[in-house]
């Protein structure tokens, strides 16, 4: 997307940046965490698995994803039209 819309240079630096993150594990506890956090959140599963692996990791999600808007430690910014 990154390519598309900004060309190669960016997806390049995109690309970089990309590579300076974890790779976490989707253990139970995650995955019980993020059951549990569907269930009261009304999230569809992946985005509560995002939060649930973020909460774990003690990290703010930054997202333009309106399920996010309004919980804990998530930095929401609306999409510009």
């Amino acid at each position: 997307m990154v390519l598309r819309e900004r060309g190669e240079n960016d997806a390049l630096q995109a690309s970089a940046l990309l590579r300076q993150g974890d790779i976490v594990e989707l253990s139970e506890d995650i995955s019980l965490r993020a059951a549990r956090l569907s269930i009261l959140h009304k999230l569809p599963m992946a985005d509560s698995i995002i939060l649930a692996t973020a909460r774990a990791r003690d990290a703010v999600i930054w997202s333009q994803d309106e399920h996010f808007n309004g919980l804990d430690k998530v930095r929401f910014f609306s999409k510009i039209k």
